[in-house]
């Protein structure tokens, strides 16, 4: 039985070879996007200097969650307040990390609400 992984093991090891290949800068920060059942994560690092420059969650102060769910709503509405976290630090460009996630349902809305609010992808 020792063999057998979960889908969180299988998610990591995704998240690994997306890892190998995306590197942030302080110029262009990784956008590194977590999603849990209950919430949802932004962060904008510089893997360079190696410090988060800005972050967003649906637990932060300034965010209030659109329905009280972690829903489709939910990601677009915390899509664009994590831009306005970004620009308010002076990012304009970044590289999206999905970490490991599929890029569909939440993670794209999210993804998607963040061009809409200015960030470069």
């Amino acid at each position: 039985m020792s063999g057998l992984k979960t889908n969180q093991e299988f998610r990591k090891r995704r998240h690994y070879r997306v890892r190998k290949k995306i590197k942030g800068t302080a110029e262009r920060p990784r956008m590194a996007v977590f999603v849990s059942n209950l919430h949802m994560y932004v962060q904008f690092i510089d893997d360079a200097g190696e410090r988060t420059l800005a972050a967003a969650s649906t637990q932060s102060k300034g965010f209030s969650k659109v329905n009280g769910k972690n829903d489709s709503e939910t990601a677009k509405a915390l899509g664009a307040f994590a831009a306005e976290q970004a620009k308010a630090v002076g990012i304009e460009q970044v590289v999206f990390d999905r970490g490991g996630f599929a890029f569909r349902g939440r993670i794209k809305l999210l993804a998607d609400a963040a061009r809409e609010a200015g960030l470069k992808f």
